[in-house]
């Protein structure tokens, strides 16, 4: 079920005539990290539409005084959410997502309700194989215990530290922990680490749908949950479909790329692309 926020949002960008953008985030963050690419990209003339995962507090001090409110949310049930509110906007949305937002965003554009979509440092979805070490040591507070699957797990500053913030200072990550970081459901992890043992996975994507629509990956050059090599491997199955797909690596840069200090670079690359075919 969309929120009354959510709604709302969804109704603006409908009475605007604009394509809207939808942005998707991934897990240890809010849709509130997208509020400055939100503003970048209603600059440029779209309508930006920002939802939660479901149940998702409206504040980092809200989640992290009620953690638990983001556990059991698993791959199919947010891509559901995500996929509804796509389907309640009057014209095809561009889709932008970050980590398991931008598997996420792979799912939703390969159910055929993209116009376009970027997916940056996605998190790896069934068929991709490669098992980096950094991701692994970046996944091992959620999946060194196999109860944490029915938990939300927090991160404390020095996992951030490695799985987010390893390419900015120390005083920019401890910045970056303090403004965005909150706890995740650990469901989606467990069921990425799987998929390729389980052939009725919810991480898996449909690569192959004539309904895609053109698809950019973009991945930090010194991202450690989601090294290059996994992008890599996303881009070949991609590229298989017949829209078009893309794989830009950006140097010296981590998962945070997103929201930190650099933040401008990668949402200039995202609006050109979408730019291409809107």
């Amino acid at each position: 079920m969309l929120t009354e926020h959510e709604t709302q949002q969804i109704e603006r960008a409908n009475a605007t005539g604009l394509t809207p953008v939808v942005f998707i985030h991934g897990l240890w963050l809010l849709s509130s990290s997208w509020d400055r690419w939100a503003t970048v990209f209603e600059e440029a003339g779209y309508a930006p539409v920002l939802p939660g995962w479901p149940d998702d507090p409206d504040t980092v001090a809200e989640a992290n005084a009620e953690p638990e409110v983001f556990a059991h949310k698993t791959v199919g049930q947010v891509a559901d959410h995500f996929e509804e509110a796509a389907r309640a906007l009057t014209k095809k949305p561009a889709v932008i997502g970050h980590s398991f937002g931008g598997l996420l965003a792979q799912i939703v554009a390969g159910r055929g309700v993209a116009a376009v979509s970027v997916a940056i440092d996605p998190a790896p979805f069934r068929g991709v194989l490669p098992l980096p070490i950094s991701s692994l040591k970046s996944a091992r507070p959620v999946l060194g215990n196999p109860a944490n699957r029915n938990h939300a797990v927090p991160l404390t500053y020095e996992q951030f530290r490695y799985a987010f913030a390893n390419a900015v200072s120390e005083d920019e990550a401890r910045a970056l922990y303090v403004e965005f970081a909150v706890p995740a459901s650990g469901v989606p992890l467990f069921q990425a680490a799987t998929a390729n043992l389980n052939p009725w996975t919810e991480a898996k994507v449909n690569s192959r749908s004539p309904d895609r629509g053109p698809l950019l990956i973009i991945n930090g050059e010194r991202d450690h949950t989601v090294p290059v090599v996994l992008a890599r491997a996303a881009y070949n199955r991609q590229k298989r479909n017949e829209g078009v797909t893309e794989l830009a690596v950006v140097p010296n840069r981590g998962h945070a790329l997103t929201i930190d200090s650099g933040w401008r670079e990668v949402a200039d690359t995202a609006l050109a692309f979408v730019k291409r075919f809107t």
